[in-house]
């Protein structure tokens, strides 16, 4: 695959990420699903459907690598058997996809796909779903599903009673998310009117509360990261050469000088209205619901994690991404044949994709970022704040001249920044592979593989800061400046910094990205604070029966906040003892992607929606009972799951947080109290 083509794909895929779960749009497809019997022992499961103009749905056999492929997942099989595999029936159209640079195998207008299947009892039953793909010139969908359930008692009246059994299409995973026989004894003993009373929604109860709304973390901060990545963009080998070149260009081209500087400055506005129109785009894409789940969506993670290590290997001198070169000359024609301020955006937007090399790591590093702040305006004011850093210097060398003599010389120091950004965006990729990872269960990155590598990264980056590595495009002759000695020297020290942590310290400088600590097999410190459950019903069920209050933690493995939360906050000594000993702690990871022994079907803003893993069933009780979706977020209930406090978010405050727990215990106790004196004048009146 050449550079081209990949870069267009990483672009697809990106579009495809960050397509709005939660919008509200019409399907470009609509399937039906119908049963054929076609012998006394078969039957076809036929998913027909209806494609809009403009759009087509992929085939069953494309090659791996490509667009996703129709597929059919079992949920529950009983006394059937699938034949063979899963078919496609229409008109097929083959042809070459430029950008999966393969052959793809598509439908338009009209396609069938067909399950056989084998009746092997009397009685049987099957459920599950059709995943497939669908695109058009311009975009893709996210991978939709079609539903069908069968059910049936005319099947063979000869089959053995073994085969009624349910025959599960991949094994259950067992994890703290899932509920044990155990467990399970415990909560048969609740009431069922107590275990509806957990699921009822208390939105408007929790909002009666003081301070009820869920904090936001602010675009100023947004902004900022924003502004520096576009401070450190300009100091790179494709974008520091071109300001004074830029700049000379304007003022010796108009002997007006007023006319000089307005063009200058319309250079350096058009810079920051294309970025910021990129910002918007993305805003368009996504809803804020949307925004706020890529945070825990594992794979949105694990694509920012390839992204950011093949970004990374170009930093590092591996090869050189850049926009094909025809897309440059047509702008430059088109600018060239243009005139006013048509052609001075033209020049700003030849700047961008000649600069992309450079630019394109640490805008994409800047999104992954950016997107998990949860707040629908991030990427526009996180794109606002890299613009204007910039297209600052265009205007302030315009506005004062004599300021380009006492520019710093283009060399080797630019290769020197672009190389430990290279190191950087190393370090960061493994933070979204370990959100995959945790989501999946896998465990291959768990805190001290994590921390290792982290080490040693940061060792080699201080040792290259050093002089004692080189990679391409560094000077040889180049001597270690002050500067660089110091930033070396920072580097090595915070890889003994994090050594402790081989052995469990918690290291709160790195907390929000380094995985959590139950992860780590070797931990000498044993004070860290863990939840008492991770399963919603199982925890309400004990602290129901110990008469405990229950602080609800809606968390997710890849939440930096959270890990914030856990380090900075609840490991304080005043804390962590009323965690520990005054409340039932249930964390519930909305990212948990262990799949549900009995997935449920729930109707949601007008439609039905299949619940099929452990976080989905979280996030949609957070949804429903509290109408937030944000990570942390912690709400203190009673024993029949009514909210005991306002709500409280990312905030390292532990004084406040302390009060927020207290306030909660307070309650507690004065709602049992008060049901205990309504229960004692019952008993006297009668």
């Amino acid at each position: 695959m050449t550079i081209k083509n990949l870069l267009c794909f990483l672009l697809l895929s990106l579009v495809v990420q960050m397509a709005p779960a939660t919008e509200q749009f019409d399907e470009p497809v609509k399937f039906t699903t119908s049963v054929k019997r076609v012998s006394p022992s078969e039957v076809d499961v036929v998913f027909t459907g209806v494609i809009d103009a403009g759009w087509h749905v992929y085939s069953v056999d494309n090659e791996s690598g490509g667009p996703t492929p129709a597929s059919i997942h079992f949920e529950t099989r009983q006394g059937v058997k699938p034949l063979g595999g899963l078919r496609a029936v229409g008109n097929e159209i083959e042809k070459t996809d430029p950008v999966f640079n393969m052959k793809v195998k598509y439908f338009e207008n009209k396609v069938s796909f067909v399950q056989r299947l084998r009746l092997e009892a009397q009685n049987f039953a099957a459920s599950g779903y059709l995943e497939y793909g669908s695109c058009n010139d311009k975009s893709c969908m996210p991978p939709m599903q079609a539903e069908f359930t069968l059910k049936g008692s005319d099947g063979p009246a000869s089959a053995d009673a073994k085969d009624e059994k349910i025959r599960q299409s991949s094994e259950a995973v067992v994890s703290a998310g899932v509920v044990k026989d155990s467990d399970t004894i415990k909560i048969a003993k609740v009431p069922e009117n107590v275990k509806a009373a957990w699921w009822r929604p208390s939105t408007a109860e929790l909002r009666s509360f003081e301070n009820s709304d869920v904090e936001s973390h602010g675009l100023a901060i947004v902004f900022l990261m924003g502004f520096l990545g576009g401070l450190l963009a300009l100091f790179t080998p494709c974008v520091w050469p071109v300001v004074p070149m830029t700049v000379s260009f304007f003022l010796h081209r108009s002997a007006n000088r007023r006319r000089a500087l307005r063009e200058a400055l319309l250079y350096g506005l058009s810079i920051i209205v294309i970025y910021v129109g990129f910002g918007l785009a993305l805003t368009l894409w996504r809803g804020a619901n949307a925004l706020n789940a890529l945070a825990t969506d594992a794979a949105f993670n694990l694509f920012f994690f390839v992204l950011l290590l093949f970004f990374a290997a170009s930093f590092l001198g591996g090869f050189e991404i850049s926009l094909p070169s025809s897309w440059n000359n047509k702008v430059n024609r088109k600018a060239e044949a243009t005139t006013g301020l048509l052609s001075i955006f033209l020049m700003a937007f030849t700047l961008v994709l000649v600069s992309f090399s450079c630019t394109g790591p640490i805008i994409g590093f800047l999104l992954a970022g950016i997107s998990v702040n949860g707040d629908i305006l991030s990427p526009a004011v996180g794109m606002s704040g890299f613009a204007l850093a910039l297209a600052f210097p265009f205007a302030a060398f315009a506005l004062f001249p004599a300021w380009l003599k006492r520019m710093p010389k283009s060399g080797g120091w630019m290769n020197v920044i672009k190389v430990s950004l290279g190191f950087i965006e190393l370090a960061f990729a493994l933070k979204f592979l370990s959100v995959a990872d945790m989501a999946y269960g896998w465990r291959l990155l768990d805190r001290e593989v994590f921390l290792s590598l982290w080490i040693v990264i940061f060792a080699l980056l201080g040792l290259y800061l050093l002089g004692k590595i080189r990679f391409r495009g560094d000077d040889a002759t180049m001597h270690t400046g002050v500067l660089r000695f110091y930033f070396g020297v920072v580097s090595l020290a915070f890889s003994v910094y994090m050594l402790p942590g081989l052995w469990g310290a918690p290291l709160k400088a790195i907390s929000a990205f380094a995985p959590p600590m139950y992860t780590q097999d070797f931990n000498l410190d044993k004070s860290t604070v863990e939840p008492h459950f991770k399963d919603y019903e199982t925890g309400m069920a004990y602290a129901r029966e110990k008469g405990k209050p229950v602080l609800l933690d809606f968390t997710g493995y890849g939440c930096v906040n959270c890990r914030k939360m856990e380090m900075a906050v609840w490991n304080h000594s005043s804390v962590k003892d009323i965690l520990k000993n005054d409340y039932v702690l249930i964390s519930l990871y909305v990212d948990d992607k262990t799949p549900l022994q009995h997935p449920q079907t729930i109707a949601e803003q007008g439609k039905q929606r299949v619940l099929r893993t452990v976080g989905d069933k979280w996030s949609y009780l957070e949804r429903s009972k509290f109408g937030a979706g944000a990570q942390p977020f912690y709400v203190p209930v009673d024993n029949e799951g009514r909210p005991l406090n306002h709500s409280y978010a990312y905030k390292e405050d532990v004084d406040e947080y302390v009060q927020f727990l207290k306030k909660g215990i307070e309650n507690y106790k004065h709602r049992n109290a008060g049901s205990d004196s309504a229960s004692e004048n019952e008993i006297q009146s009668d």
